[in-house]
């Protein structure tokens, strides 16, 4: 029950870290290089909150929980070093349509696992 507890937090901080990614990125946009400055270290953060998840999913599905929980925490994290590469590749065309994807992923993630009896 604990190990629930665990991926649920860590699901809830990595989604509201990636839905910060968005806000940074139109800040850069707007003209303020704050919004880079922002931007880059917390995608870089995301990687890791990631890994921390997909750890606390397949610790959850070892000790009895569904094994969908590592399989998504996998693809959401392969996404997120795919999405690193193609930030500072300036791979735009790739960059922004992964990132709404991985936006909408990370957060309907994070909205399943709270559903989840404990």
């Amino acid at each position: 029950m604990k190990v629930l507890y665990a991926l649920r937090a860590a699901a809830g901080l990595h989604a509201v870290a990636i839905c910060l990614q968005p806000v940074f990125a139109g800040v850069y946009l707007n003209g303020s290089p704050a919004g880079m400055r922002l931007h880059e270290p917390t995608g870089l953060a995301l990687v890791f909150l990631g890994i921390a998840q997909l750890l606390a999913a397949t610790f959850w599905w070892r000790t009895g929980g569904r094994w969908t929980a590592p399989a998504a925490s996998l693809l959401i994290t392969a996404g997120e070093v795919v999405q690193v590469t193609m930030g500072y590749r300036r791979q735009l065309a790739i960059h922004i349509p992964l990132g709404v994807a991985l936006v909408a992923s990370t957060v309907a993630f994070a909205f399943w696992i709270n559903r989840r009896p404990a």
